[in-house]
């Protein structure tokens, strides 16, 4: 088993391992005396890998009830977040109870979320049963639910109590899914890991270390700048135009496909408008395309301009892109809305 430590404004260690889902209750018993454990979860994850949790925390003392919503990004929303609260307020959750995210970023970020607001704040644990949440949104503290104007616009800061990534789980992803985990790395190595480019470039690394490269550049940079007030921005590196086109995909692109489309749109722009050092397009498309991520979409510049300029990284009138200047290298650059309309229309 690996493991990463994360020294945030809470402390907390990211386990990562193949077959140690079975022993959620005794990895919880390191750092949460028995108590009460809300398992929040959805219904596909639920009838994988519920009973497993729950039997495992109940052997090691912990009582549990569980909560399961619907899968899939449509449920990240205000009304899944109020039954999630009204559900701990009628299971008489305290403050020293904690709450279990068992499932992938959906479930962890509404999970994490109702913990970080019940009763003003409760203890949670991560456990991310998909490549995407285990190298992203499980370590680092991010917790939100989408409204209708835009992803993730309601949300707060808090860091779990423990991570625990059992690689085994990502066996029942089907390919668009395991796929969308990849962009998610591969964004990784953009940023700042050349070497990690290069081996999936050559298909050199496995699974449990590439969980382990990513989830250290996260908490490196979260270490650095908890609160995305800077250096951190860095890891939304095709997310302004990803969320773009997610949401006028009407979410029929996973996360990660509109990450890769948004990350192969910024590297146009770098290159067109004179930020990058190397060539990064053509490089990056064919390593998308090797994990099976598409790297263009069928929406106009406008389209994308009108839903990013909602997104929650404009301030004013003006906006702050993540543009890579080559492979392990990117910056964050503020620029009017003007102008990244005028970017997007030359890169798209």
């Amino acid at each position: 088993m690996r493991t990463v430590e994360v020294n945030a404004s809470k402390k907390y260690k990211v386990l990562i391992g193949e077959g140690i889902l079975g022993n959620t209750g005794k990895y919880l018993l390191e750092v949460k005396s028995p108590c009460r454990a809300a398992i929040i979860t959805d219904d596909k994850v639920a009838s994988l890998y519920l009973d497993t949790v729950r039997k495992s925390l109940e052997e090691s003392g912990f009582k549990t009830v569980d909560f399961a919503f619907p899968n899939g990004e449509a449920s990240k929303n205000i009304d899944t977040y109020a039954s999630i609260l009204e559900f701990l307020a009628d299971s008489k959750l305290s403050r020293t109870d904690i709450i279990v995210a068992l499932g992938g970023g959906v479930v962890g970020d509404i999970a994490g979320f109702a913990a970080a607001t019940f009763l003003r704040g409760m203890d949670f644990i991560q456990i991310p049963t998909t490549l995407l949440a285990a190298v992203d949104s499980s370590v680092g503290g991010k917790t939100a639910i989408d409204l209708d104007s835009g992803k993730n616009l309601a949300g707060a800061f808090h860091q779990p109590s423990l991570v625990i990534c059992d690689t085994n789980t990502f066996g029942t992803l089907d390919d668009r899914q395991l796929s969308c985990g990849y962009a998610e790395v591969i964004k990784h190595g953009v940023i700042c890991d050349k070497e990690l480019f290069s081996r999936l470039e050559d298909g050199s690394i496995d699974l449990s270390e590439t969980v382990e490269r990513c989830v250290k550049i996260k908490r490196d940079i979260v270490e650095r700048d908890e609160f995305d007030n800077g250096e951190r921005r860095l890891l939304n590196l095709g997310h302004t135009a990803g969320h773009a086109v997610e949401k006028l995909s009407c979410y029929s692109l996973t996360h990660g496909a509109a990450v890769a489309i948004g990350m192969v749109i910024v590297s146009k722009i770098a290159e067109r408008c004179g930020y990058a050092s190397e060539s990064i397009t053509e490089r990056l498309c064919a390593l998308l395309e090797k994990y099976g991520l598409p790297t263009e979409c069928g929406m106009t510049p406008d389209e994308i301009f009108s839903v990013s300029s909602s997104d929650k990284k404009v301030e004013g009138a003006s906006i702050t892109l993540v543009i890579p200047e080559k492979i392990g290298s990117c910056v964050l650059v503020k620029c009017p809305l003007s102008d990244y309309e005028k970017m997007l229309s030359a890169a798209v």
